[in-house]
This record gives structure tokens, sequence and C-alpha cells, in this order.
């Protein structure tokens, strides 16, 4: 038996797909971990939309099997990590993409306690693995662009957000999404420190990937808002020092990189608006504090 914890079963409460999946998971995971034949090996924890069951192959390897809500992002993670097979980001071992169940290699800690330029190097060093050619099975990026701009453009005048933020990033994104690279490579889309750990076959490896085909420089916003509180002094120096220190290590383009991060930086605080607050306290400054601070 697999003790649901308790961040999965309060998941139920953001409606009734979400309650769904919560009451099948149970039986879902028992049956999985006799097909594939596994031993719970510790404590299950969680994901924001997964469950995570530390457990053993028959042979005694040490694996992680991951159980996912059955949503848009994470519906072609397995193709990725297919594709990538394990340079980069986690290796794969088994999948049933119906079930939104994947089999991963189990590795260790995650960077938030590596010193954060240390960490960007790392992770600006993993994009050459991950960026590989587009896969025909992704959705491109501009699929949810075209989604999320519209919003955006909706969003009224009084919202909490620089109205020169919102015309910026809507003049930006149509820009950067006019041409071939806008959909070129896979993306992990979500890379982040908590999002790389420590590996045994090589040092440090991407997981938990919401894979499409885009811009590699659409890449590196996320690692400027997180751990946002270590910025506290100087956001902008800080902020920008990160900026430089991924663009450089991927010899990427400052200013394409740069127009990324504000659409990013922009569209994340209109969320935080739509959502009422049901996000950390301070999230909406942060993410105009990163769009700001990119370009000032």
């Amino acid at each position: 038996m697999i003790d649901l914890p308790a961040g999965v079963r309060a998941m139920a409460a953001r409606g009734p797909q979400w309650a769904t999946w919560v009451d099948a998971l149970p039986r879902l995971t028992r049956d999985v971990v006799a097909q594939w034949q596994l031993r719970p090996d510790g404590v299950a924890t969680h994901g924001y939309c997964s469950l995570v069951v530390p457990v053993r192959t028959a042979d005694g390897t040490a694996a992680i099997l991951k159980l996912g809500f059955p949503d848009d992002e994470s519906e072609h993670e397995h193709l990725a990590l297919r594709r990538w097979g394990g340079e980069g980001a986690v290796r794969l071992l088994s999948a049933d993409p119906h079930r939104r169940t994947i089999l991963l290699e189990r590795l260790g800690d995650d960077l938030t306690r590596v010193d954060d330029m240390e960490a960007c190097r790392i992770v600006a060093g993993l994009y050459r693995h991950l960026h590989v050619p587009a896969l025909p099975q992704l959705r491109p990026l501009t699929f949810y662009l075209d989604r999320w701009t519209a919003e955006l453009a909706d969003l009224p005048r009084s919202a909490p957000i620089p109205h020169r933020l919102v015309e910026q990033a809507l003049s930006q994104c149509a820009d950067l999404t006019t041409d071939a690279e806008a959909t070129a490579r896979v993306l992990h889309s979500d890379l982040h420190y908590e999002n790389v750990l420590a590996g045994g076959r090589q040092p440090w490896l991407a997981i938990d990937p919401k894979p499409v085909n885009g811009d590699p420089h659409y890449e590196i916003a996320p690692m400027l808002w997180n751990r946002f509180d270590e910025l506290a002094g100087d956001v902008r120096i800080r902020v920008r020092r990160r900026f430089y220190t991924l663009v450089d290590a991927a010899e990427f383009d400052e200013d394409r990189a740069r127009a990324w991060v504000v659409v990013r930086a922009v569209l994340n605080a209109m969320w935080a608006v739509q959502d009422s607050g049901a996000q950390q306290p301070g999230w909406l400054t942060a993410c105009i504090a990163v769009a700001k601070a990119v370009q000032d």
C-alpha cells in the first residue's frame, strides 16, 4: 500500500478532474507497481501535479515512479526524456503514457543549496544537451503563446501591472515568433534550481520537463525568479548578474534572451493577478521586478 501524501490529497480541491485523479491514484499505483515488478522503497512525495514514489526494480535498482496529472504540459514528458537519452536529463527506464506514468533513475539533491552563479553556469551547460532539433510530436511554444497573449491583451488597464510592460511584452512576443527559431528546438521550459538534480553518471541532470518546440532563449527566465528571496538588498544587480551569467555561458543572443524574460515575467504577473493572491505573497512584485531588472 502507498499512503498518499497530504499534499496529493489536497490536490482534489482544485476541481472535479483533480478529485477524480486523486481518487484513482491508490489503485493505479498498486497496478503499476505490480505490472513493473517494483517494490516501494521510501516515503512517497509529490510535485505540483504528480505523485512521486521511491521504488526498487526487480533487480534491486533504485528508481523513482512518477504518476502525473493528465494535463497538456506533461503529456509528452516521456518523449523528451526518451529523445535526450539520459544526456543532460534523468534517464527514462519505462513509460506508460496513457496512464501518465514513468519510471526514472533515482537522483540526488537539487541545486537550491548551490551558489546561484554556479547554478546558472551548471544549467547553461545543460542547454546544449537538451536543445535538440524539434520533435514533430511536441506542441510548438506558439500554441500556448497565442492563447496567453490573447489573455494578456484583454487585461484591464487597471490591473496592477505597469501598462508599458504589458504593451512591451505583447510587441516583443509578436516579434519573437515570426521566424523559424521560434519553434526550432526542444525546450525543457521549466528549468530551474529544483528541477536539476545531482547524478552519478553525470554531475547534474534535468528532471520534470514540460517539453515544447521553441526558441532556446525562452529557457532562462525561471532561473531569474526562482530563489528570489536571495536577491534581497539589490534585486536589479543580482537579477542582471544571473541573466548575464546564463547568456554568456550558453552563448545566447543577449537581446533575444532579454525579450523572452520580459514576455515570461509579464505573463507570470498576469497569472498572479488572475489567481487573486493564490500565489505566494510577493510573487506579483517579483515578476515585475525581474521584467524591469533585465532592461533598466
